[in-house]
C-alpha cells in the first residue's frame, strides 16, 4: 500500500519493512489521527489457513500479557495485527555494551514474566528485540510471539512441529520435546553472546551442521581468545547454553544479572 491508502480504520503512512510473510506499515488511526500505529499485513501469497493462524496467535498470546518490555497489541483481523510502533531498529544497532546489557535484562525480566504465565516465546533472537528511539525512556521490546508455545499446550500431547531460528535454537526443541522457559533461556544464552562478542556461539554455514552443534559441541571459550572476556563469561555461558534444559539457571533474569555482574 501507498501513503494515503485506508485501511480497516487506519491510514497508511509509511511502509516500515518487509518481513518473511508480511509487511509493515507506519499507519495512524482515523479516529486518532496523532495515534500511530504499527499494522503488520500477510501479503497475499501467504494467507494459508496455517499462517493466517500464527498471526491470530501472535495477537491472542501478546495480547495476554502486559509488561512494559513486550510488544503492545491492540487488534487483529483476517490477515492484519495492530501493535505498538517501535522504531529505532533491533537490539543489535545499540552502540554499547552497557546500553546491550541492559536491554538483555529487560528482555530477561520480559521472558520471566511471560514463564510465569505459562507462555514460552520460543523464537528469542536479535532480531526479535526492538529498541525505542529514545532507549533510555522505553527500551527494548521483546516482539512476535507467532511461534509462542503454552504450557497448558503440553498436557497429554506432544508438541506439533515448532518453528525456530536455528543459531538460536535450544537442543530440546531440536529433539521435538516440549519448550519450557529453559528453552527460551537458551535462545536469550544465544543472543546474549552475540551481542556481546559479535556472533552467537554456534557458526555452522548449513543447517545440518547447526543443528548438529547444537546437540553435540560445547560453547566456545572465548576468554581464551579475547583477552577483555573474564573467565567468568565462559563458565556463565556453559551453564546458560547446558544441553539439559534443567542443568540451566532458574531464570533469565538470574543468568543476565551474572552475565552483566561479570563484565562490569
Amino acid at each position: 500500500m501507498s501513503p494515503g491508502d485506508r485501511f480497516d480504520g487506519y491510514v497508511v503512512d509509511g511502509t516500515l519493512g518487509h518481513g518473511g510473510y508480511a509487511i509493515v506499515y507506519r499507519t495512524h488511526d482515523t479516529a486518532e489521527p496523532d495515534r500511530v500505529v504499527a499494522l503488520k499485513i500477510l501479503d497475499e501469497h501467504h494467507r494459508e489457513p496455517a499462517q493466517l493462524a500464527r498471526l491470530q496467535r501472535e495477537f491472542d498470546l501478546a495480547h495476554r500479557l502486559d509488561h512494559p518490555h513486550i510488544v503492545k497489541v491492540y487488534a487483529c483481523g483476517p490477515g492484519w495485527l495492530a501493535m505498538e510502533l517501535v522504531d529505532g531498529g533491533t537490539v543489535a544497532t545499540l552502540p554499547t555494551r552497557t546500553d546491550r546489557l541492559t536491554a538483555l535484562a529487560q528482555i530477561a525480566g520480559a521472558l520471566d514474566y511471560a514463564h510465569q504465565r505459562g507462555i514460552v516465546h520460543c523464537d528469542v533472537k536479535p532480531s526479535n528485540i526492538l529498541v525505542s528511539p529514545s532507549f533510555s525512556v522505553r527500551g527494548a521490546i521483546l516482539i512476535d510471539f507467532g511461534v509462542a508455545h503454552t504450557v497448558a499446550e503440553d498436557v497429554g500431547h506432544r508438541p506439533a512441529h515448532i518453528e525456530a531460528s536455528l543459531p538460536y535454537s535450544a537442543p530440546e526443541l531440536l529433539h521435538g520435546q516440549a519448550p519450557s522457559a529453559a528453552t527460551d533461556e537458551y535462545a536469550l544464552a544465544c543472543t546474549a553472546f552475540e551481542l556481546i562478542t559479535g556472533s552467537p556461539p554456534f557458526t555452522a554455514t548449513t543447517s545440518m551442521g547447526l543443528v548438529d552443534q547444537q546437540l553435540h559441541a560445547p560453547p566456545p571459550r572465548l576468554s581464551r581468545k579475547i583477552d577483555w572476556l573474564p573467565h567468568a563469561f565462559d563458565s556463565i555461558m556453559a551453564k546458560a547454553l547446558a544441553k539439559s534444559p534443567n542443568a540451566r539457571y532458574e531464570t533469565c533474569s538470574e543468568f543476565v544479572a551474572l552475565i552483566t555482574r561479570a563484565l562490569h
